[in-house]
């Protein structure tokens, strides 16, 4: 058998160079000492998103205001919790520095709309997608490679609700999809998968359960108004969060080392939307190093740009979203996206590398 392609038949990532640790180490001699510091006092930004996220909701329940008024507020509410949960990811990735119990407070004002457990996320999220982003079968946020789909063909139809399938309600995917992701994760992919052994699942799902009993409870309070103090805000949280983060390794190959330069993504966004939404576009620099605050990305985005900006890839955002509803979801090899229901649709992403790299340099 050809050594070369063995590997690939196998599901198994054979893209990327294992140079992420120079890489690191060079940056943190290069770069000013206070870019890796912690940065406490941000933990401020949770007072005016809270503010924003409970006043909504009570003006909406209180102030009689036309149908309009209770949409525009229930986008702003769904906003502000989607800039919450990007902020409690720094938090849970220690960016802010805090006791462990204050960083789970956080993570629950966080991530507990998404009904997400602090401490699942960090094993899900700290643990498992940093340790193995974009390897094969292993990442727990990739839908993986196409032996998955050979092995078992019933989990076709799950990829019709992804973006890139082709389907009409494959448009709805990010208004739901963290949520529903992690509720998979959570009950499935926690019960089997040896990375979550020794994680309390348990008690996760009875927090998850508790989550949902919060979200009903406003629901109920709300009567007809839970359209702008409930489905909206959950939609547009969803979709804030999803429109970054699916579009951070989706379209980047699957690789034989953890190296973010080779398997991550960032994004050009608008420069008030990325401080807006706590320059969640530095996604490479974040895989690099995650405990850094993201006020100093910019710098590491810089140093990237000028040492290697033949591989690091940060396409504007809107073009990524464009090309993540235009691109199959299942990798065929580390550096091919198909659609497992219709084999013969096949995208290679090595011209997307190249295209965006150079970009990056022009």
């Amino acid at each position: 058998m050809n050594a070369a392609v063995k590997p690939e038949a196998m599901g198994q990532a054979v893209y990327g160079k294992p140079d992420e640790r120079e890489l690191r180490d060079r940056m943190k001699k290069d770069l000013p000492a206070d870019t890796f510091k912690t940065q406490t006092w941000r933990v401020i930004w949770f007072v005016p998103l809270q503010l924003m996220i409970w006043g909504g909701i009570a003006t909406i329940l209180l102030a009689g205001l036309p149908w309009y008024a209770n949409l525009m507020l229930g986008l702003a509410v769904g906003h502000s919790i989607g800039c919450q949960a990007l902020l409690a990811h720094e938090v849970l990735h220690g960016a802010l520095g805090m006791s462990r119990r204050w960083q789970n407070f956080l993570g629950w004002l966080g991530f507990g709309p998404f009904v997400v457990p602090p401490e699942f996320w960090r094993k899900w999220h700290n643990v498992i997608h940093h340790g193995n982003t974009n390897a094969g079968d292993t990442d727990p946020d990739s839908f993986g490679t196409l032996r998955r789909y050979r092995a078992d063909p019933k989990q076709k139809k799950f990829t019709k609700l992804a973006p890139g399938s082709g389907t009409w309600y494959s448009y709805l995917f990010l208004t739901y999809s963290f949520t529903f992701h992690a509720q998979l994760v959570l009950w499935f992919q926690a019960r089997k998968r040896k990375q979550f052994k020794g994680f309390d699942r348990a008690r996760a799902i009875r927090q998850s359960v508790v989550c949902v009993a919060a979200w009903a409870v406003l629901a109920v309070v709300s009567g007809p108004l839970a359209v702008f103090t409930v489905l909206i805000p959950f939609m547009v949280a969803n979709a804030l969060g999803q429109g970054y983060i699916l579009t951070n390794h989706f379209l980047r190959p699957q690789t034989a080392t953890n190296n973010p330069l080779d398997n991550s993504m960032s994004l050009r966004s608008h420069p008030v939307l990325d401080r807006l939404h706590f320059r969640f576009s530095h996604h490479v620099e974040h895989h690099f190093f995650p405990k850094m605050s993201s006020n100093k990305a910019p710098r590491v985005r810089a140093w990237l740009e000028q040492h290697h900006g033949d591989r690091y890839v940060a396409m504007p955002h809107g073009t990524a979203l464009k090309l993540l509803y235009t691109t199959p979801r299942v990798y065929k090899s580390s550096t091919e996206l198909v659609d497992p229901n219709r084999p013969e649709r096949v995208v290679d992403l090595l011209p997307l590398q190249k295209q965006y790299a150079a970009s990056n340099r022009g």
